[in-house]
């Protein structure tokens, strides 16, 4: 491991000031990616700044009926949060659906959200890697990619997105907040990320040196009946394979709202807008399930070797929208 400078931050704008001009700089909240990143040589940064005892943690109350959730706030406080699991159920499973007990004590919602879209390929220096080395190739391509993406790829990356959590968030219509020396700044969940394209090391919309310092679920979504489904390869510490959020309003047996989000076939969490329009205003029939599931899926491009997804995100969308409307029919 490199030698790096390591400082810890009291005041937000001591972070900011401590990265800014520093090009090697990382912030570090839990470490639970980015130490294992410095650890295979991926990331070799020139400084670390601890962010984890600034006061950015906790859950509270947002003025509309939803919640804020600091940054540093860790994914096993979040997920035990008794209004997080009474208004946002989706995001509670998701967490609890992600790493192990001892990461979730360790890693922060901030540092969830910026870990790296990664492959086997990504951490292995003797293979090519445009997400680690643009320009160099993708090797996932021809290589082995029975678990990457089917949706929103491109010639440079085939990678997913690993968080659970953002799946839910994005679900939930999240607001991402940060934090800059030129002042405060707010992007929703879905436009957080940045689609592949042939920059695949680009991954966030946030400005050079930002600072997450809170996530908003919005009074909006708290009304929903949601739910996190994850297919993994085994029973814990696995990345998706396919993993649906979904969230739900039936009134008089018609779809009032509805949101859909994808994880494990996409470089970011993926929502599924043209599925909720046709499903939203309908009965949940199962035909209409199904059509809606089908429709998730119309721009899937999957590879050589992980085209059962498609079969496989179709059906777990079918089943946690059928559990949903069920339980609300039944209410």
């Amino acid at each position: 491991m490199r030698e790096f400078a390591y400082q810890r931050a009291a005041q937000v704008r001591d972070a900011l000031t401590a990265v800014a001009g520093d090009a090697g700089a990382r912030y570090l909240g839990g470490g639970t990616n980015l130490v294992d990143l410095m650890k295979c040589g991926v990331e070799e940064p020139t400084r670390l700044v601890d962010v984890r005892r600034l006061p950015l943690d906790g859950v509270r109350d947002a003025p509309d009926g939803g919640l804020v959730i600091g940054a540093t706030t860790t994914n096993s406080d979040t997920a035990a949060h008794p209004e997080v699991r009474r208004r946002f159920p989706a995001l509670t499973q998701a967490v609890l659906a992600g790493a192990s007990g001892q990461l979730r004590n360790m890693a922060t919602v901030g540092g969830n959200l910026v870990q790296r879209t990664r492959c086997g390929y990504f951490a292995d220096l003797t293979q090519p890697c445009n997400k680690r080395m643009p320009g160099s190739g993708c090797a996932a391509i021809e290589g082995v990619h029975h678990n990457h993406a089917v949706l929103g790829h491109s010639e440079h990356c085939v990678a997913t997105h690993p968080s659970d959590m953002a799946v839910a968030l994005a679900a939930l219509d999240a607001v991402v907040c940060y934090e800059t020396l030129d002042g405060p700044g707010e992007i929703p969940l879905s436009r957080f990320y940045r689609p592949v394209g042939d920059r695949p090391d680009r991954e966030t919309a946030m400005p050079p040196g930002a600072l997450i310092t809170a996530v908003v679920l919005p009074g909006s979504a708290a009304g929903l009946r949601s739910r996190y489904r994850k297919v993994r390869e085994r029973a814990s510490y696995a990345f998706a394979t396919v993993s649906v959020a979904a969230a739900v309003d039936i009134r008089d047996g018609v779809v009032r709202d509805v949101r859909i989000a994808l994880g494990g076939v996409a470089s970011r969490p993926w929502r599924a807008g043209s599925a909720e329009a046709l499903l939203r205003g309908t009965q949940p029939t199962a035909n209409r399930l199904r059509t809606c599931a089908e429709e998730a899926l119309s721009d899937a491009n999957p590879l050589r070797d992980n085209g059962y997804k498609v079969t496989l995100a179709r059906n777990l969308i079918e089943a946690v929208l059928g559990e949903l409307a069920e339980t609300e029919m039944d209410r």
